[in-house]
C-alpha cells in the first residue's frame, strides 16, 4: 500500500513538473516540441485551440486506442497522466496568464529539456506511462516490429517538421537542442539510484579478499572459475559489486591484502537482488 501511494505522488508530481516546464519555457518562447505537446501547439497556433484542452482529448484518444490494441493493463498504467498531465497544464496556462520568466531561448530550451526529460523519467522510473503520442510507436511495435525509438523519433520529426513551418529556424533548432537534452535527462534519471559498481579482482589470494568483501565491506562476493592468459594457471576471481561510496575503501582494501592484485571496476546501470533490491540475509 505504501508503495502504490509513493508511486502515485511521484506520478502526480512528475505530470506537475512536465506541465510547469511546458508553460512556464516551452509555450512562452515559441518552441519547437515533439509529442503531443508539440501537436498542441501547432493547433494552436493554426486555429487557436487551447493547448491544454487540446492534449486531454488527444491524450483520451490515444488511451482507447492503446486499449484496444495493447489491451487493459497498458491502459491503466497511463490512465494517471492522460488526465493529469493536460488538467495541470490547463490550470497553469489560466492561472499564470502571459507570465514570462525569461526571453533567452537557451535558457528555455534547456530548462524545457530538463524539465520535460526528468519529468518523464521519473514516471518510466515507477513503471508509469505518459500516453499521448507515446502510444502510437508502441502500436507499431507490437503490430509491425519496427523499434519503439524509431517510431518515436518518426512522430516526433513529423511534428517538427510541422512547426517548422510557421516557426523560425532557429526556435526549429532549439527544438532539437531541446528533445536532445530531455532524452539524456530521462536517461539519467531512469538509472539515478540503481547504478552500482562492478569489480572484478585477480589475485593470487582470493580467499583472503573474498573474506575482506564478506567481514569488511559486508557485500556478498562470487567466486569465478578462471585460468590466466600467460602460464595458463588454474585460478578463482573475485566478483562482487559495491556502491560508489564503498569503491575507495574496496579499492584501499584490496590493494593492501595484494598490492599486485588484477583489478577491473566497471559502473553497471542496474542491480537487482539480495543485498540491493532484497534485503540482507540476517547472520
Amino acid at each position: 500500500m505504501k508503495n502504490k501511494f509513493v508511486k502515485l505522488v511521484i506520478v502526480v508530481g512528475a505530470n506537475l513538473l512536465l506541465a510547469a516546464a511546458v508553460k512556464l519555457f516551452i509555450m512562452p518562447s515559441d518552441l519547437v516540441s515533439g509529442g503531443t505537446t508539440g501537436v498542441g501547439l501547432a493547433l494552436n497556433h493554426f486555429f487557436g485551440i487551447s493547448v491544454g484542452t487540446f492534449v486531454l482529448i488527444l491524450n483520451v484518444i490515444m488511451l482507447l486506442l492503446g486499449l484496444v490494441c495493447l489491451g487493459k493493463s497498458f491502459a491503466l498504467t497511463t490512465l494517471t497522466s492522460t488526465f493529469l498531465y493536460p488538467v495541470f497544464l490547463e490550470i497553469l496556462d489560466r492561472s499564470l496568464g502571459d507570465l514570462v520568466l525569461t526571453e533567452d531561448p537557451m535558457i528555455n530550451t534547456v530548462f524545457a529539456g530538463l524539465g520535460v526529460g526528468v519529468s518523464i523519467g521519473l514516471m518510466v522510473q515507477v513503471g508509469a506511462s505518459t500516453g499521448g503520442m507515446d502510444i502510437p510507436p508502441l502500436i507499431l511495435n507490437r503490430y509491425l516490429g519496427l523499434p519503439v525509438s524509431a517510431g518515436m523519433y518518426i512522430f516526433d520529426g513529423i511534428i517538427i517538421l510541422v512547426q517548422a513551418f510557421f516557426s523560425p529556424i532557429e526556435m526549429v533548432l532549439y527544438g532539437l537542442i531541446l528533445l536532445i537534452l530531455s532524452t539524456v535527462a530521462v536517461d539519467k534519471v531512469v538509472i539515478s539510484g540503481s547504478s552500482r559498481i562492478e569489480v572484478k579482482v585477480v589475485t593470487k589470494d582470493p580467499d583472503k579478499l573474498r573474506n575482506l568483501v564478506l567481514k569488511q565491506v559486508n557485500r556478498g562476493c562470487t567466486l569465478i572459475s578462471a585460468e590466466t592468459g600467460y602460464r595458463e594457471q588454474e585460478t578463482r576471481m573475485v566478483f562482487t559489486v559495491i556502491s560508489h561510496r564503498e569503491l575507495p575503501r574496496v579499492k584501499r582494501l584490496f590493494q593492501e591484502a595484494d598490492p599486485e592484485c588484477f583489478m577491473v571496476i566497471t559502473q553497471v546501470s542496474e542491480v537487482r537482488g539480495r543485498g540491493f533490491t532484497l534485503k540482507r540475509q540476517e547472520e
